[in-house]
Order: structure tokens, then C-alpha cells, then sequence
């Protein structure tokens, strides 16, 4: 009798850690529509597009980009809807990445 107890508690906790994973990523879920809702009201449809491009290739670059759209957005430095070149060169600027300089000194 006490280890179908112990297999029932076990069940139990089992469960619940599985609500609880799931409630959180239905809170990412959730956050993440938001944020793609606010960015897209702030975008013509072509940028729009290439940030869903961006998404799809380098996950990591998106949510930088994101980021940066929505701070921009609240701190209110954007006017009127960003352009695919505008969201071109906010990209340029994320990516950027000065050249190495190799020098050869000759004896």
C-alpha cells in the first residue's frame, strides 16, 4: 500500500512540474506575439518581411533586433513606420564587426 502511494505522489509531482513547463511556455508563447504585434505596427509590411527572414536564419540576431525596436519604440525615437532600408542599416549596425588588420613586417 505505501509504494502505490509513493508511485501516486510521484505521479503527482511528475504532472505538476509538467503544468508548470507548460504555463511558462504559453507565457513565452504569449510575450512573443506581443512583441511581434507591437514591432509589425511599426514596420512596413517589406521590413516586416525581412525581420521574419532574419527569424528564420539567426535566431539570435532577431531577438537583438527586437529588442532594439521595441526599446526605440518606447523611448519614442521612432517616427512614422521603419522602412526595409531603415531595418537594413539597424541590422548593418548590430552586425558590424571592424576588420582585423594583419601586417607583414619585411626584415
Amino acid at each position: 500500500m505505501k509504494l502505490a502511494d509513493d508511485a501516486s505522489q510521484a505521479d503527482n509531482e511528475t504532472q505538476a512540474k509538467a503544468r508548470k513547463e507548460m504555463q511558462r511556455r504559453l507565457r513565452e508563447m504569449q510575450a512573443e506575439q506581443e512583441r511581434k504585434a507591437t514591432v509589425k505596427r511599426l514596420m512596413t509590411p517589406g521590413a516586416y518581411e525581412r525581420l521574419m527572414n532574419v527569424r528564420v536564419s539567426n535566431h539570435e540576431l532577431y531577438s537583438q533586433l527586437l529588442d532594439l525596436l521595441i526599446a526605440m519604440a518606447r523611448s519614442n525615437r521612432v517616427t512614422g513606420q521603419i522602412t526595409e532600408v531603415q531595418l537594413r542599416d539597424l541590422l548593418t549596425r548590430l552586425t558590424y564587426k571592424p576588420e582585423s588588420k594583419i601586417e607583414f613586417k619585411h626584415k
